[in-house]
């Protein structure tokens, strides 16, 4: 019983330890799937304007967290997002709208106008400027925000490490679904923003792929988490290790009051 009993403290205290190694993210996403968003922050767009979330997002959103003079992933993100805008069947302006949002807050409305004109080029379809909105922050604006979606980065030296990721909310501001990656399947962003519209929310596989994987700040890359695994199948071997000996305890006090009533 003494040997059942520090099996299952030991069971606890690792499950204890995974989980608290899972929250304390320094770099990556966290998803916040189901809630809402602070909407009465205050930002600046690129014409210098100051404006607020609520006034923004009226329709399913995609919102971008990048900054604009990033030399890494931003610029496949948002070049692949321009890309998407201009294959995807739904309607700019009348079925969705996007926000990019520079989360360095030293960049200004000036810079940000500057890339949204590049970017709008490379678009084809008729296309409204006013249907995607580049956004700069103070920094209490921005941690606010991107912590609110479960947006982690980190400033290092004049750059930041950070996670790729879309995330999709409703038009009350409710978070929907995440899109993780720099390449994006339009049907999967038409389906997002479907669900964000009738304010579903749909949990992405990526939630295992981050369990399984790091990121990596030298390579600005996920790597695969031998450690994390190793403790999951271990957590795995003692769990079904404690059920069997509950099973034979079981088994053998049924097995030993069948006796005593035979005898």
């Amino acid at each position: 019983m003494n040997l059942l009993k520090n099996y299952v403290i030991v069971f606890l205290l690792v499950i204890s330890s995974v989980l608290s190694a899972q929250k304390k993210i320094e770099v990556g996403i966290d998803e916040q799937l189901g809630a809402t968003i602070p909407m009465d922050l205050k930002f600046r767009d690129s014409g210098g304007d100051t404006v607020l979330l609520k006034d923004l997002i009226k329709k399913p959103t995609l919102l971008a967290f990048i900054y604009y003079e990033c030399p890494g992933i931003c610029n496949p993100l948002q070049t692949e997002l321009a890309w998407t805008i201009d294959k995807i069947q739904l309607e700019p302006g009348k079925d969705f709208k996007v926000i990019s949002i520079s989360f360095d807050h030293t960049e200004t409305p000036a810079i940000a106008a500057k890339w949204k004109k590049n970017y709008l080029l490379t678009i084809k379809r008729k296309f409204d400027p006013a249907d995607w909105i580049f956004l700069t922050g103070d920094s209490l604006s921005v941690r606010t925000l991107t912590e609110a979606c479960g947006f982690y980065f980190k400033p290092e030296d004049k750059e930041f490490i950070h996670a790729a990721t879309l995330v999709t909310v409703t038009p009350t501001g409710k978070i929907s679904r995440y899109i993780f990656g720099t390449q994006f399947n339009p049907f999967d962003v038409k389906m997002a923003l479907l669900e964000a519209e009738s304010g579903k929310t749909s949990p992405t596989i990526s939630k295992v792929l981050q369990y399984c994987f790091s990121y990596d700040p030298e390579g600005r890359k996920y790597t695969l988490n031998v450690t994390r695994i190793v403790g999951a199948v271990m957590l795995l071997g003692i769990g079904l290790f404690l059920g069997v000996l509950l099973i034979k305890k079981k088994k053998t006090g049924t097995d030993s009051g069948t006796e005593k009533t035979d005898s």
